[in-house]
């Protein structure tokens, strides 16, 4: 593993709004619930995109104003925003049919049951986001890569020579022009590698930047708690694909070996199955070393608490999460630790020490 020093730094803590977002307060408009992540410790919200209340995406991609106006709403409530998701949309741009009446709840209601008009207009809130993103003075866009493949994740029923492939390919043409409105307005495009999305591991991912032609704005979001529940080296994986790591989301989980279910779950609730999500600090996610990791390799984006759990509430884990993670944020080092034994150098004694001069 190479090393080298950075400036960077990673910030926070941030919260993702996806799992509070509701109809009572102070979850149910703009300014009480940045208010409310603000009095919870929080610095930034990442914000889901589907929901007109908390931004209206069509606005926020077409008018500076509006963009200008949304920002000066969250920072005087106290937070800045830190990102835009796509998650839902994301996942319509490619659903297998299998899925289609599952996914048709991420639709406008008039779209469902019309998959073709769903996943042009899910094209279209990936682009609007790009634009959105550029006009807030983003840098990273959160989303899901959607999947055609899935129902094939196990080689059984034996998959016909050449099935794979011809997914991926299908998969890079349909986000190819995504991603090429994401470099037009200087925004990576980050995929968050997860169960149910064609792109749920670092294998996954590798094949489909083969596809894309390793495009410049193919990039990750990474969350380790997929990783727990899938049992792969969520630490070998940032040494692996640190390069392409452009967001975060602190999320813990736990995988209790079990005699009666594995990594499939059994179709067990979440409560009983061996691998479950759980707030910060209460699962098996080593945040120290990952947060070392991220800060080694120059990682500066926001340390986004994404809030899942099977046992605690949100409030609790929402009132734990931001000094868990302001605890694991690391300054970066402005000077060497052994400076104070620093000797004079030159050229002339370098020589002189390694016996090269008389």
């Amino acid at each position: 593993m190479t090393t080298s020093m950075h400036n960077s730094q990673i910030k926070g803590p941030a919260i993702f709004l996806a799992q509070f977002i509701g109809d009572e307060a102070p979850f149910n408009n703009l300014e009480s619930i940045a208010q409310w992540a603000a009095s919870q410790g929080y610095r930034a919200v990442q914000l889901p995109t589907l929901d007109a209340r908390f931004i209206d995406l069509e606005r926020a991609a077409n008018s500076q104003d509006y963009c200008d106006e949304l920002k000066a709403r969250y920072e005087q409530a106290g937070v800045t925003i830190s990102e835009l998701s796509t998650h839902l949309q994301g996942q319509l741009v490619a659903v297998h049919p299998a899925f289609d009446d599952l996914f048709d709840d991420f639709a406008p209601p008039e779209l469902r049951g019309k998959p073709q008009q769903r996943q042009a207009w899910a094209v279209e809130q990936l682009k609007l986001a790009a634009r959105a993103s550029r006009r807030l003075g983003l840098n990273a866009h959160a989303t899901f890569s959607g999947a055609l493949m899935w129902p094939y994740f196990y080689p059984w029923p034996q998959r016909p020579a050449g099935l794979i492939e011809e997914g991926f390919k299908e998969l890079a043409r349909r986000w190819q022009p995504i991603l090429e409105v994401f470099d037009e307005e200087g925004i990576d495009l980050c995929f968050e590698v997860h169960a149910g999305e064609d792109l749920h591991d670092g294998a996954s991912f590798e094949r489909f930047l083969e596809a894309v032609d390793h495009h410049p704005r193919a990039n990750l979001l990474y969350d380790p708690s997929h990783f727990i529940l899938q049992q792969l080296d969520y630490l070998g994986f940032i040494d692996r694909y640190h390069e392409r790591i452009r967001m975060f989301h602190v999320k813990d989980a736990e995988y209790q070996y079990s005699a009666s279910s594995g990594v499939y779950g059994g179709y067990q609730d979440w409560q009983d199955r061996p691998g479950r999500f759980r707030s910060l600090g209460d699962g098996q996610v080593d945040f120290s070393a990952i947060f070392s990791k991220l800060t080694q390799y120059g990682f500066d984006g926001w340390a986004v608490l994404e809030w899942e759990c099977c046992l605690k509430d949100s409030a609790q884990g929402a009132a734990e999460g931001a000094p868990f993670i302001e605890h694991h944020l690391i300054e970066r080092a402005t000077h060497s630790f052994d400076d104070f034994v620093a000797v004079d150098a030159s050229p002339e004694r370098n020589r002189r020490i390694l016996g090269l001069t008389p």
